[in-house]
């Protein structure tokens, strides 16, 4: 019982982290990228209910990263496991948004959902650090 509170802990941080960093993403891109760079009038948000929407898949997308990160990284000190935890993650989410928009603005949206996952998963190294999380004991 005590792994799956754990694992509820990790997955609200990842959750949290991956949704504030999706409004504050897509703030910037409806006030600087879609504003100044014409190309990129298609990343402009509208703040209505498909925004919600969206920040909703956001956060249960990290939710999830949030319960997966815990269980890839562990106990261990390998730098290719968190890398590769985060990319799974960034690029199935990214290649995806890219698949559908084969243009500049598919390209900003991929390297954002990287940029998500980087930042949810710097919050969950501080969360393990500090101990507001236990790590997964190693096998």
């Amino acid at each position: 019982m005590a792994e799956r509170l754990e694992s509820l802990k990790a997955g609200i941080i990842g959750g949290l982290s991956l949704g504030v960093i999706c409004l504050i993403t897509s703030l910037l891109n409806t006030l600087v990228l879609a504003r100044y760079f014409e190309i990129l009038i298609s990343l402009q948000v509208k703040w209505d209910w498909q925004l919600l929407i969206s920040w909703a898949i956001a956060t249960f997308s990290g939710l999830l990263f949030g319960v997966t990160y815990r269980y890839i990284i562990r106990q261990d000190q390998n730098p290719q496991l968190n890398a590769g935890g985060v990319m799974a993650f960034a690029l199935v989410r990214g290649l995806a948004q890219l698949e559908l928009d084969w243009s500049l603005a598919g390209v900003v949206l991929a390297g954002e959902s990287v940029l998500w996952f980087i930042v949810a998963a710097i919050v969950l190294d501080k969360a393990l650090q500090s101990g507001w999380v236990k790590p997964f004991p190693s096998i």
